[in-house]
């Protein structure tokens, strides 16, 4: 795709995340593809997850309003978990 005369096309770089697993205390970054975001009804429910590429272990961790927004605005899959009432 070109971009217009006399316009600058604006290329985005990769969203790269800083993370830690809580098993081999290694430190890395993930791009947005290898975590994923779940919201739930409260604290409690509301985490992110990924596969720790050192050790291969599950890792799971809170996520507070601010870490919601960075993930969700650096394009993390999301799943929205629904009560059911």
């Amino acid at each position: 795709m070109s971009g217009l005369p006399g316009v600058p096309t604006q290329r985005t770089a990769p969203v790269l995340f800083t993370a830690a697993c809580t098993e081999c205390r290694a430190r890395f970054e993930l791009s947005a593809g290898a975590l994923r975001l779940v919201m739930g009804a409260s604290r409690r429910t509301t985490f992110y997850s990924f596969t720790c590429p050192e050790c291969g272990a599950a890792v799971r961790k809170p996520a507070g309003e601010r870490i919601v927004e960075l993930l969700t605005g650096g394009g993390v899959r999301t799943l929205r978990l629904h009560s059911t009432v």
